[in-house]
């Protein structure tokens, strides 16, 4: 899947004064306009009343759920055993206790001008508790210190329990966690330095900017909040974002085909495809010319053709995964030698793309068919054992509510999609934006990557369905004849295509150590390469930034440890890696191809018309 990741500082920590002083002067506290509160209020009275009509029709139109998440059942089992320890319970406590005694008596002692020692500190990647306050003013560093005991008390009860199965003992970590990312004093008026400065500098105006976001938010959401990552306004694709020329040269009822505008005057004879998720949009490879893998693709003499997924609705609920290999992979590859003469591609599959890439040539190689000579996978899970925390949202429960939805509208919504992966991620991808919308009432900052994050797709129900449970929940993509597509049992040690491996280290959707099984799995020639950062900044790394670093291992031991103790950590991007390995398998080159040259004629300009289709 492709993933939803925040790389960079939301808004408000770009901008935020970084001053210990949380009280404001006398001098210092400005009054609000009385005329422009009294029609704000307004405003905000009459918006209220229509968003809460709103969710009450909507309410009477839907069925209730309990407990759609499956969580009370993990955490009565959890409190069950807990309960039948209770002297570990007791130590914690105790241990908690002690933690806590020392804490006041290192504020007494700070209050009276002596110097002390943290009992516990955020790491400097939490960025919450950045502003100086939060250190330097006695009672906020207790807030913080207190906050942060309690979170470790409650983290280490819930993990040490014993005789919870493994999926149980992950739900609660995770609903845990949930539960104390909420609870941080960060995320409310009266504890946070930096909004109660705020609210003494702007009169409160800041509070009453936030309310209208918060409105706003709701109105946009049909009474359920949806929190506005960047300035939707200040990107539109095909004009700022996903901008590389080139021409829609195929289409189907599941994809358009993108064929780029060479920038070389010879090319590499095997044309690039590249297979995106379509859990997202395919130009998070096309952002900006400056972040662009497709630019520099073809900068660097690819063909490049790009599968621009459609974004379904109930008409094509029915479309299962055997459906996209067969319109997606294999339609491409038709088309690409109809656009080329060209039967031979070197093919690139993102996350679920590259899942489904895996699956095709699985199927390809029971059908005797060659035409993808050098397979890369970027992100990819073919062993899905240990999904990492995707894994809480599956289980027989949660996948049955969810198929329930799915068979009244087709589809899965963009939106329940997005919510889950951002609470993966839930102090950056949420509770950092509500500080800064409405806390401290700022517009959040436009970025591109935010903006691809908020630009939904649906998930056709069959496929969908098929995919989390064939795939998630059995694991049957890992074993031989565990998956039939198009009618033939497929086995991922058939496929003996050269494959190129890349994975990042802090992958939150995708964990490394799991895509790294896919090298035990495939059984032709590979190289595995791992990428710092997450899902997306690790991918999306283009060599002028030289962000971050990579590690390359020529060995591939049976565990993703070993292969780790004996890898090299090489300075900035991996995509000149990639190219190596690429044309080592195949230097031979032509004439640059204009899209249009071939038997397919040019249908419109890139990106095309099917990824213009927002949700709303």
């Amino acid at each position: 899947m492709a993933p939803r990741e925040k790389t960079t500082e939301t808004t408000a920590e770009k901008s935020a004064p970084n001053t210990a002083d949380a009280a404001p002067r006398p001098g210092d506290f400005r009054l609000p306009d009385p005329a422009a509160v009294g029609r704000s209020m307004a405003d905000i009275a009459e918006r209220s009343q229509r968003i809460v009509a709103e969710w009450l029709k909507r309410q009477s139109s839907e069925e209730p759920q309990a407990d759609p998440l499956n969580i009370g059942h993990a955490f009565l089992e959890m409190t069950t055993r807990m309960m039948a320890n209770p002297a570990r319970l007791m130590q914690a406590q105790l241990g908690f206790w002690q933690d806590y005694m020392t804490l006041w008596q290192n504020t007494a002692r700070r209050v009276m001008g002596m110097e002390q020692a943290p009992v516990i500190d955020a790491p400097s990647s939490d960025r919450r508790f950045k502003d100086d306050a939060w250190k330097e003013n006695e009672v906020f560093d207790f807030i913080k210190q207190s906050y942060l005991l309690s979170a470790r008390f409650v983290q280490d009860v819930v993990r040490q329990v014993d005789g919870l199965d493994p999926k149980t003992a992950q739900k609660v970590d995770f609903y845990a966690r949930q539960f104390i990312d909420a609870m941080s004093p960060s995320n409310f008026l009266l504890t946070n330095p930096e909004v109660l400065r705020k609210t003494a500098e702007t009169g409160g105006e800041n509070l009453l900017k936030g309310l209208n976001n918060l409105l706003a938010d709701l109105e946009r959401g049909r009474g359920k909040l949806s929190i506005k990552m960047t300035d939707m306004d200040a990107f539109k694709v095909g004009q700022n974002i996903g901008v590389s020329p080139g021409k829609v040269v195929f289409q189907n009822d599941l994809m358009q085909l993108i064929q780029y505008t060479p920038a070389t005057d010879k090319v590499l004879k095997r044309p690039l495809l590249i297979g995106p998720p379509w859990i997202n949009k395919f130009y998070i490879l096309d952002l900006r010319p400056k972040n662009s893998f497709v630019r520099w693709a073809v900068s660097q003499g690819h063909t490049v053709f790009v599968i621009s997924w459609v974004n379904p609705d109930e008409k094509l609920a029915e479309k299962g995964f055997d459906d996209y290999m067969r319109e997606g992979y294999l339609a491409a590859l038709d088309a690409i030698e109809q656009a080329t003469g060209e039967r031979e591609v070197n093919a690139i599959g993102y996350c679920l793309g590259g899942t489904l890439l895996a699956s095709t040539l699985a199927y390809m190689a029971a059908m005797k068919d060659e035409r993808i000579k050098t397979a890369t996978f970027f992100v990819t899970m073919m062993d899905f054992r240990e999904a990492g925390e995707l894994g809480v949202f599956i289980d027989e429960e949660q996948l049955k509510s969810l198929e329930d939805k799915m068979a009244k509208r087709g589809f899965l919504e963009g939106s329940e999609m997005a919510t889950t992966f951002n609470m993966l991620r839930a102090n950056d991808l949420i509770w950092s934006f509500v500080v800064n919308n409405y806390l401290l009432g700022n517009d959040p900052f436009p970025f591109d990557l935010l903006y691809w994050n908020a630009d939904s797709t649906r998930m056709p129900a069959r496929m969908h369905s098929f995919y989390l449970r064939k795939m998630y929940q059995q694991n049957l993509l890992a074993k031989p004849g565990g998956i039939t597509l198009a009618g033939v049992p497929i086995d991922l040690g058939a496929v003996k295509t050269p494959a190129y491996f890349l994975s990042t280290r802090e992958d939150h959707i995708a964990p490394w150590k799991s895509t790294y099984r896919g090298t035990q799995l495939l059984g032709g020639p590979k190289r595995f390469v791992l990428a710092a950062s997450g899902h997306i900044a690790g991918v999306v790394n283009p060599p002028e930034g030289g962000k971050y670093s990579h590690w390359i291992n020529e060995d591939l031991p049976p565990e993703a440890e070993g292969w780790l103790q004996g890898a090299t950590e090489m300075a900035g991007s991996w995509w000149p890696d990639w190219h190596r390995w690429v044309t080592a398998q195949g230097k031979a080159q032509v004439p640059a191809r204009q899209p249009g040259d071939g038997k397919l004629p040019v249908l419109e300009d890139a990106p095309g018309s099917y990824v213009q289709v927002r949700l709303s």
